[in-house]
């Protein structure tokens, strides 16, 4: 009988640990350059993530000590730093930032590594950046240390105090408008329309950031309201993310086209060739939203 029982487990093992592993919560890392970048590009995304029971991190590169027309230093780094820990209670996300001046990045080795150690720490499914090519120098190298990150995250000497991950994450870029030296792919495209208020109340606390500082060197400060209501609605209307032609074609793809036409706000990536070549099976098992 005991014999009889191992051999229907040993049977049934392949599909309990299939079920287990599909049930295991995925874990997200997102990694932007200063404290309100993964916010914007991909808040609603992580809204969606959280409310599934997936594990999502927000990593900034820089402590954004430098956004900001009166105040800078180490008092709005805290400042900033405190926005972030608003964002982790508003959104469900852990929220991490690295103490590197901001304006101030380059893309050396000793960062490199800091970022190698988190997404290892993380136990990453999934790791999105920004691309290399932006308006922004410390965007840019956020990319870049990214990129330098993948395949080396499953490298055991490399950053050796640290286990290396077992195998290479999906590696992917937040979307940007910026057309040279090649424009944006929208691969993966994801319907936030229901969690659009969520984000833009995510958004809502980085007050040092939407209410003074942008607006400021954007030359629109005097249309920033002053009620809480207001602002909201003005935040959404700014920040909420247009759909191209492009991201549409790519809705279609994983909505289907009467779903993608009822789609008011969408967030989309791009596949980074360094990391893990997802199939479509594979994207929709890390996005199990696609097409919900």
């Amino acid at each position: 009988m005991k014999l009889r029982f191992l051999k229907l487990l040993f049977l049934l093992f392949p599909i309990v640990s299939s079920v287990i592993a599909q049930e295991k919560p995925l874990q997200i890392i997102m990694i932007g350059a200063h404290p309100d970048d993964c916010d914007i590009k991909s808040g609603g995304t992580a809204a969606l993530f959280v409310a599934m029971g997936h594990k999502v991190k927000f990593l900034s590169v820089t402590n954004g000590d430098a956004g900001h027309m009166k105040e800078g230093g180490g008092m709005l780094a805290q400042r900033r730093l405190e926005e972030t820990k608003e964002v982790s209670r508003r959104l469900g996300v852990t929220y991490e930032v690295l103490d590197n001046h901001d304006g101030e990045l380059l893309p050396t080795l000793a960062i490199r590594m800091e970022v190698i150690k988190r997404i290892r720490e993380w136990n990453a499914d999934v790791v999105i950046a920004p691309r290399s090519n932006d308006y922004h120098p410390d965007h840019r190298y956020t990319g870049i240390l990214v990129q330098d990150a993948a395949f080396m995250v499953g490298v055991p000497n490399i950053a050796p105090d640290t286990p290396p991950l077992s195998k290479n994450p999906v590696f992917l870029y937040f979307q940007d408008n910026f057309k040279k030296p090649n424009p944006f792919q929208p691969d993966i495209a994801v319907d936030i329309s229901s969690v659009i208020d969520k984000k833009v109340y995510s958004l809502d606390a980085h007050q040092s950031q939407f209410y003074e500082w942008l607006p400021w060197i954007g030359n629109y400060e005097d249309q920033v309201p002053k009620g809480k209501a207001e602002r909201l609605e003005w935040l959404k209307k700014l920040r909420g993310s247009g759909i191209n032609p492009a991201v549409k074609s790519s809705l279609e793809k994983w909505y289907g086209s009467a779903k993608a036409g009822e789609v008011s706000y969408a967030e989309s990536f791009e596949i980074c060739e360094y990391g893990s070549r997802p199939s479509d099976e594979d994207i929709k098992r890390l996005f199990p939203m696609l097409g919900k």
